[in-house]
């Protein structure tokens, strides 16, 4: 006769599949969900900046820039209850003790409240003494102070509104929200251009941002309400406060080392250089700074999925998946970051005019360190879904003041302009770019050695394409070739090296077995 677990096999087997197909149609509809929002953001982006620009000149929009940046630096004494609501509730998706997830979001409520003081004493700090910091001549300084404090605002409203998007987020349900907040972002640009329109100044922009963060808030509170059928929130216990204290605590660390990570170029570049030099930067930047957030939505709509297969324990299916990510994230990072090279310096020619463009060397650091970046956030994100997180951000706040010392003294001391920042801000990356993976490898028991093998034939597709995109940028620039002097050009020439760079990183990069994987995902999303 047949032992039982033989005949259970099979049952398993299906049960694996069925699993794997509703990650991946959730994963498919929470990235559908974000990519529509993020693409809308890019629509308002494109038509808005080159207005903001004009509207409100080099200085007060390098101003704007910096002011975003400088202040975004808060973000983390908000104690960010979000993602340690988000992450618990990732990790835990199966359990249906409803009450027990009421409660964490009663202690998200109350490690917001702690933190509120905290933020609001810091913030009427800094906006009193930026213009200081910031050297503002004398007409701008009440202009800076207002804009710092209503931007500090937004930082608290932002965090108390984001604790619902926490929860449909770790119930693995972004896409609820779908095509909702792309409309939000569509109101936001629309109220800021108005403010532009009625020569407002960036005040009026600040008060834009604030708007649309509290309008934000109502609806996700509304979405969350219909389709989390337990949402609500209880009063926490002492267990569950230590827990989620504990937790935000991490997590309030880790949002300082993103904050800095993402924000801290363009305020070394402005305190150490200009004001007006952070222009050309932040709209050389602009396209290549997309993959970021094109990247870091993939992730995060998919990370949820994963947390619950870490959650369960099952480390040999997270390895597995693990490995189709990070495949996935190199194709579209590699993609994206070789058309950038070939078509960027046309971009910025026809969307805001001569005499933007940074230079080629910065170009090609600028791209390699987003790219550095993302590879950093992807491997960051998979750490937080193991709640272990003591190590990543201990490396992190490592990372980050040594990338802002050698940023500041390459920009400030030597005079290197864009290269010395981008040059320092990666060196001190490069302590992420090693750790983290071991981090991985010690927790779900990957050898280094496998992961490192793994890296060496995309690196050199990926070096391959890139050299190969800024010869031919050099050579369209030489030729003046037309088809780069009109949009219908330009997008038809993004379109075409788009689908070549594709072919040649699929193939060129990626294993047989990494293809068939990546093709098997698409097919189960799309059916």
């Amino acid at each position: 006769m047949m032992p039982i677990s033989s005949l259970n096999r099979p049952l398993e087997f299906v049960s694996g599949l069925l699993a794997d197909t509703t990650l991946t149609k959730k994963a498919y509809l929470n990235t559908l969900a974000s990519m529509l929002e993020y693409a809308t953001s890019l629509l308002v982006g494109f038509f808005l900046t080159p207005y903001m620009v004009k509207g409100l000149g080099d200085y007060s929009f390098g101003l704007w820039q910096v002011l975003s940046r400088l202040i975004g630096y808060l973000s983390p004494a908000s104690g960010r209850p979000t993602h340690a609501l988000k992450w618990t509730l990732a990790n835990q998706q199966a359990s249906s003790d409803y009450e027990q997830k009421r409660r964490y979001v009663g202690s998200a409520l109350a490690v917001w409240a702690i933190f509120l003081p905290v933020v609001l004493g810091l913030g009427c700090i800094v906006a009193w003494f930026v213009p200081v910091w910031i050297k503002a001549p004398a007409e701008f300084v009440w202009t800076v102070r207002v804009v710092a404090f209503v931007l500090v605002s937004n930082i608290l409203l932002d965090a108390l509104s984001s604790i619902p998007q926490g929860v449909l987020q770790g119930e693995n349900l972004g896409y609820k929200r779908m095509g909702i907040t792309a409309g939000l972002v569509l109101f936001g640009g629309g109220v800021t251009w108005f403010a532009i329109y009625l020569k407002t100044g960036i005040v009026g922009v600040s008060f834009s941002v604030l708007l649309k963060t509290v309008l934000a808030g109502i609806v996700l509170f509304l979405i969350v309400s219909r389709y989390v059928k337990w949402f609500g929130f209880a009063k926490p216990l002492k267990t569950d406060m230590h827990v989620m204290l504990g937790r935000s605590g991490w997590f309030l660390g880790w949002n300082l080392v993103t904050t800095l990570l993402i924000a801290s170029d363009v305020v070394v570049l402005g305190l150490c250089s200009s004001i007006v030099a952070v222009t050309n930067y932040s709209l050389t930047k602009y396209v290549p700074e997309m993959m970021i957030s094109i990247i870091a939505n993939i992730i995060f709509a998919i990370m949820p999925g994963l947390g619950g297969i870490i959650g369960a324990g099952d480390l040999k299916r997270a390895v597995r998946l693990r490995s189709e990510i990070l495949s996935f994230v190199w194709l579209v990072v590699t993609v994206i970051g070789a058309s950038v090279l070939l078509l960027n310096r046309s971009f910025l020619e026809l969307w805001v005019g001569t005499g933007r463009f940074s230079g080629a060397l910065p170009h090609l650091l600028i791209v390699v360190g987003v790219m550095q970046l993302i590879f950093i956030r992807s491997d960051a994100n998979i750490i937080d879904l193991t709640l272990n997180l003591s190590q990543k951000v201990l490396l992190g706040l490592l990372s980050v003041a040594i990338s802002i010392s050698a940023a500041s003294v390459m920009v400030g001391y030597f005079h290197m302009g864009v290269v010395g920042l981008c040059l320092g801000i990666m060196s001190g990356r490069l302590i992420l770019t090693a750790g983290y993976p071991l981090l991985i490898s010690r927790f779900l028991d990957i050898p280094l050695s496998a992961q490192m093998k793994g890296v060496v034939r995309p690196m050199l597709v990926t070096i391959l394409l890139f050299g190969s995109a800024l010869f031919l940028d050099n050579l369209l620039q030489t030729m003046r070739w037309p088809g780069l002097h009109s949009w219908i050009g330009f997008f038809l020439s993004a379109a075409f090296a788009g689908a070549v760079v594709l072919m040649l990183s699929f193939f060129g990069g990626l294993t047989p077995e990494q293809r068939e994987s990546i093709s098997r995902r698409v097919h189960r999303a799309i059916t």
